[in-house]
């Protein structure tokens, strides 16, 4: 049996829900095969889980990249990247290996934290990875600094977002709503350069959320990477996150994850 291959340029998440834990487990629900390039372990404080961030050598995150690009990878998705070297490392890579299925998830800020983590990554990423993407997967946060706009509210403010990401050069773009948009469902929207697609749900009242992003992005790579269009990887993310927040959990009092393989257990059992 052959199986498509995807690589998660990303952070690592020591609580498993977010990161390239995410996006592992994501894969591998989807039937594809996972590789990593690892450019930061992010850690958190037991008591209060704030953040901290260690970044991986500069010359380690090269090494492997040219290990996982060797193996003729079939789509890739970057993750937390965290600074301007680390994104022109990627940029130059995605580039030299001429990869047509790129997911760029534009990570600026860590769950539960305010701030962007290194604002001088957005004009590199804006520059050197939107060109790059099949699709670009900001939530409203994210979609913000890129388009350089005021505070996404509502769906038409997501919209004007959208056309000036789409302008950088990225072949699609899909913000995720979440729990900021002013809306009674849960809204993503989706964006090809000529039509707005809606990606609708129902909300789901919970704080048990952390990873839902990163496990959204996985779900576009990994269904680009199985040969869906990029409308088509994007809707049935769209159901499978849903899934995953719908069966979300608590992993302590203060966070709790997503549950990754929640579409294909309760998906299967219900047929």
């Amino acid at each position: 049996m052959s199986m498509k291959k995807a690589l998660t340029i990303a952070g690592s998440d020591t609580s498993g829900g977010a990161g390239m834990q995410a996006d592992l487990k994501t894969f591998q629900e989807h039937q594809v095969y996972g590789m990593v390039a690892l450019t930061t372990i992010v850690t958190m404080d037991p008591n209060n889980w704030s953040h901290s961030v260690h970044p991986i050598p500069l010359s380690t995150l090269e090494a492997q990249l040219a290990t996982a690009f060797s193996t003729e990878i079939d789509a890739v998705k970057t993750g937390m990247l965290g600074s301007v070297e680390i994104i022109e490392l990627a940029a130059k890579a995605i580039k030299n290996y001429k990869l047509n299925k790129v997911v760029i998830d534009p990570v600026m800020v860590c769950k539960g934290e305010a701030e962007v983590l290194h604002p001088e990554t957005v004009d590199a990423m804006r520059d050197l990875l939107l060109p790059q993407a099949t699709i670009v997967t900001p939530n409203l946060i994210e979609a913000r600094h890129l388009a350089q706009v005021a505070p996404l509210r509502t769906i038409e403010d997501m919209q004007e977002a959208a056309k000036k990401i789409y302008d950088f050069g990225v072949q699609n773009v899909v913000i995720k709503g979440g729990t900021r948009l002013q809306h009674e469902r849960a809204i993503d929207l989706f964006y090809d350069g000529k039509d707005f697609t809606i990606l609708d749900a129902e909300k789901i009242d919970t704080n048990y959320n952390h990873g839902a992003g990163c496990t959204f992005a996985a779900a576009i790579t990994a269904n680009l990477a199985n040969g869906q269009t990029a409308k088509e990887a994007a809707e049935n993310a769209k159901t499978f996150v849903h899934a995953a927040i719908r069966h979300a959990f608590p992993l302590n009092s203060l966070v709790g994850p997503v549950m990754h393989g929640a579409y294909n257990i309760f998906h299967t059992e219900n047929e």
